[in-house]
């Protein structure tokens, strides 16, 4: 079997990674504050909106924040694919369009992922030292999220009631 030398092997993956600085992934602009954000169907406090807007927005929002360093690739795909992930878990600009029990499971699932420290993940946390939530930040999250939670069911046992 020939062995294959370093030096081309080298050149091969320095030649993919400037090939790959031409791949864009798309990115994610849209608005946070549409028609179907949670503050639609839930009230969401200032001092809340803005743990969220920190915390929590890049990932599970219609608008990302990109550092500069998300224009050098693998970077910025490996962001993309995360930042669609997150999107698809939990959007709070498209809560509203989610149906009811999903939405009610999401705000379980708000509680329990701050609880354990799950999130905001510790990779993202990283860099991004202001996010990381204090002991109170995270009981003022996880109340708004039971607090929004009985808000969303006492609206639907109203709505049947009334039927």
């Amino acid at each position: 079997m020939k062995k294959i030398p370093v030096k081309k092997i080298a050149l091969i993956v320095l030649g993919a990674l400037v090939l790959l600085q031409f791949v864009r992934p798309t990115r994610n602009t849209g608005t946070v504050m549409g028609a179907n954000h949670i503050s639609n169907i839930v009230a969401v406090p200032q001092e809340v909106e803005q743990l969220l807007a920190t915390a929590c927005y890049d990932c599970h929002s219609n608008q990302t924040t990109y550092p500069w360093y998300t224009n050098i690739q693998p970077i910025g795909l490996w962001m993309g694919h995360h930042v669609d992930e997150g999107k698809d878990e939990l959007n709070f600009s498209e809560f509203a369009s989610y149906k009811k029990k999903r939405q009610l499971h999401k705000l379980d699932e708000i509680v329990e992922m701050i609880d354990e420290k799950e999130m905001p993940l510790a990779s993202y946390t990283l860099i991004h030292t202001n996010a990381k939530l204090t002991a109170e930040q995270s009981s003022l999250l996880i109340t708004w999220a039971k607090t929004s939670k009985m808000q969303l069911q006492d609206s639907s046992t109203k709505v049947s009631e009334t039927h």
